[in-house]
């Protein structure tokens, strides 16, 4: 009777450890389908979010699955990890036309500093060793905004928007550029922008910097949204090439990006790998520093650049005139 007891309790364990071994596949298929869904509710789209880290980890799950000749299991995680695929892959590779040849190429380089970063040192070899052309800083706090000849050494021309205090410390935004800048006023719209034209190689270019509220549920649900109505309005304002950076708090292939996309006719760099969180690997991270250009322009290339001692890590991209 106990060989028997036995017997059933380990065909019992046999049966119950692939199911075991297949839940972290059925989690991350929920995140899949969130984000193929398209479905805006602010519960699918926050899950949605998660889709680049979760590929990474479905392909990395899948390895050891393989090795134990698990196959059962391991076609769950190939079904997850393709599923991961399909749905990240238009957020890490953005469709662009082809550059017009012989246009001049303008390097930006965009940065969420952190309000409560002290790193000056880190900030002003991260500006340099990107050597852009147009630089946007977010969330430029007391202690760098205090040097910020230091900081912005090389940038003669600038727009800074007032101190904000903030819960997370006093910040503002600016634009610095090689080029002569003109400061457009910013609107009581809740968008938190700083906006400019750069006369630029290129011609004319309107530069947006941009801070969107935190997400669901962390903010008001319709923060983000009313701010990227709000964006589309500032959009439509403009005349000429635009490029809009800094941190949506979204990724682009998620709501905000769509409406991004739809209301205010912009298309994201590629993204990838991630900008936050900065302590984790960058393959894991969520890309929710962005930039975005107008379709009259062309990205060229997107990477990261050095540490700054924020949470975020700085995007630097290339652009230049669309050939069409």
């Amino acid at each position: 009777m106990f060989t028997q007891n036995g017997k059933s309790g380990s065909l019992r364990l046999k049966r119950l450890v692939p199911l075991v071994m297949s839940a972290p596949a059925a989690i991350l298929l929920l995140v899949a389908a969130a984000a193929l869904s398209g479905i805006g509710h602010r519960w699918v789209d926050l899950l949605a979010q998660f889709v680049a880290p979760a590929f990474m980890t479905a392909t990395v799950l899948t390895v050891p699955v393989l090795l134990m000749r698990r196959f059962r299991v391991a076609a769950v995680y190939g079904v997850a990890t393709l599923s991961l695929l399909i749905a990240v892959w238009p957020q890490w590779r953005s469709a662009d036309p082809l550059p017009r040849p012989e246009a001049p190429i303008v390097r930006l380089y965009s940065a969420n500093l952190w309000a409560g970063n002290t790193e000056v040192e880190a900030i002003t070899r991260s500006i340099a060793d990107a050597d852009a052309d147009i630089v946007i800083l977010i969330e430029l706090g007391d202690a760098p905004a205090a040097r910020l000849d230091q900081v912005l050494a090389g940038y003669p021309h600038r727009v800074v928007t007032p101190r904000i205090d903030r819960y997370g410390g006093a910040a503002r935004s600016v634009i610095a550029a090689r080029f002569p800048l003109t400061a457009i006023d910013d609107r009581p719209d809740g968008l938190h922008d700083v906006t400019a034209v750069a006369e630029t190689p290129l011609g004319p270019l309107n530069v947006v910097g941009v801070h969107l509220t935190r997400p669901w549920p962390f903010q008001f649900q319709w923060g983000q949204i009313s701010q990227v109505q709000a964006l589309a309005a500032v959009r439509a304002d403009l005349t000429g090439p635009v490029i809009v950076a800094g941190d949506f708090n979204s990724v682009s292939t998620g709501r905000i990006g769509r409406q991004v996309r739809a209301e205010a006719g912009l298309r994201p760099a590629s993204g990838w790998p991630g900008t936050w969180p900065a302590m984790a690997p960058a393959a894991f991270g969520l890309t929710i520093d962005q930039v975005y250009r107008s379709p009259d322009l062309s990205f060229v290339s997107r990477r990261l650049g050095r540490p700054t001692g924020s949470d975020h890590r700085p995007v630097i991209t290339e652009f230049t005139r669309a050939a069409y």
